[in-house]
């Protein structure tokens, strides 16, 4: 099992980019640098290609949207060549939220799109000629454009001719989606001992259809965990309640009443009531009581914090549900040693 984490930027990004070096050498496996509606991801994950050696710099995620096939394609290059073959492509269809209000776009297919930018993106670092021929089409509708484009092939030489794509995904037909044709998954609010229940058959089909590709893909990468703390206090489990905001942000704010991606899926762990109460507070202007209401099961399963014989139990509960990339938010005065502690636990 590796280790990953997501880049934690509260404050300056930079600062946080800066103690991935030490966190490297405590033996971090690879860093999801996210962008949602703050600082751009690749800006970000070239400087910290400039600042690592050995640590895999994964994109978590860049959405479908704002960029076009191409412009993502030129983004796994570049950052690929300044990292010396450590890029790792995290992708996402995000949501309406994001998409629409905040870029403006209009949210719509995002299956067929995800599919047809993992091809164009593989194909484009084989560097063969692109031909957009399906939702990005050419030519252009008459009347639109010069009539002088014409396909072409990537410019400069990858530095590899396949980079890993991962898919972040939670609903059925984009999960079976992501376990068909993507490297790896990346799904978020991951319950180990109920994954199955909730995607075991998207999993499945998505397998299935795996299994008969030509091109031979590995079997699926699984990143997924959450907070990281160990001690034996009650200090050590009151640190969960810094996870209800975040938890509260998606499930009652990132969407609209029946438009919302994590608030389907507490429901799905169980949580109908939960999941409503939630959503009503945040969307009426109650944070504080909205974050009270994330159930605090959810925040057991989901994180790894308390003593470090449970810490263990939990990461065995992750690897055992297929996770093979357990992703970790440490919180210690020394996160590098932590870090180091709980090597040693997923080896």
């Amino acid at each position: 099992m590796q280790l990953s984490m997501p880049l934690m930027y509260s404050g300056n990004p930079r600062e946080a980019a800066d103690q991935v070096s030490a966190l490297e050498a405590a033996g971090l496996d690879m860093v999801w640098v996210a962008e949602v509606y703050g600082f751009d991801s690749p800006t970000l994950m070239g400087y910290l290609a400039a600042k690592t050696e050995r640590v895999l710099i994964g994109s978590g995620i860049l959405n479908i949207y704002s960029r076009t096939p191409s412009a993502i394609l030129q983004t796994a290059a570049g950052l690929d060549n300044v990292s010396g073959g450590r890029a790792v492509l995290g992708l996402g269809a995000s949501g309406p939220q994001v998409i629409e209000g905040f870029h403006g776009v209009p949210y719509d297919k995002p299956l067929g799109r995800t599919r047809e930018i993992v091809d164009l993106v593989r194909r484009g670092l084989r560097r063969e000629t692109l031909v957009h021929d399906g939702i990005f089409t050419l030519p252009l509708p008459a009347g639109q454009g010069t009539g002088l484009g014409k396909p072409l092939k990537l410019l400069s030489k990858p530095e590899r001719p396949s980079i890993p794509i991962w898919i972040a995904a939670l609903g059925q037909k984009n999960v079976e989606a992501t376990a068909e044709y993507a490297d790896g998954w990346l799904p978020i609010f991951y319950w180990p001992e109920k994954a199955s229940s909730v995607w075991g058959d998207a999993l499945a089909r998505g397998g299935a259809k795996r299994a008969k590709r030509p091109d031979g893909l590995s079997p699926l990468e699984i990143s997924a965990g959450g907070m990281l703390a160990i001690g034996e206090g009650p200090e050590t489990k009151a640190l969960l309640d810094f996870a209800r905001p975040h938890a509260a942000l998606y499930v009652g704010g990132m969407g609209a009443r029946g438009k919302n991606f994590y608030n389907d899926l507490f429901c799905q762990y169980g949580y109908e009531k939960e999941a409503k109460e939630i959503q009503d507070l945040y969307l009426g202007g109650n944070k504080r009581d909205a974050a009270a209401k994330v159930p605090q099961e959810w925040l057991e399963a989901c994180n790894l914090v308390g003593p470090a014989s449970y810490v263990q139990e939990r990461i065995e509960a992750f690897r055992e549900s297929g996770v093979t990339n357990l992703q970790v938010a440490p919180v210690a005065d020394d996160p590098a040693a932590l870090v180091a502690q709980v090597k040693e636990m997923v080896a």
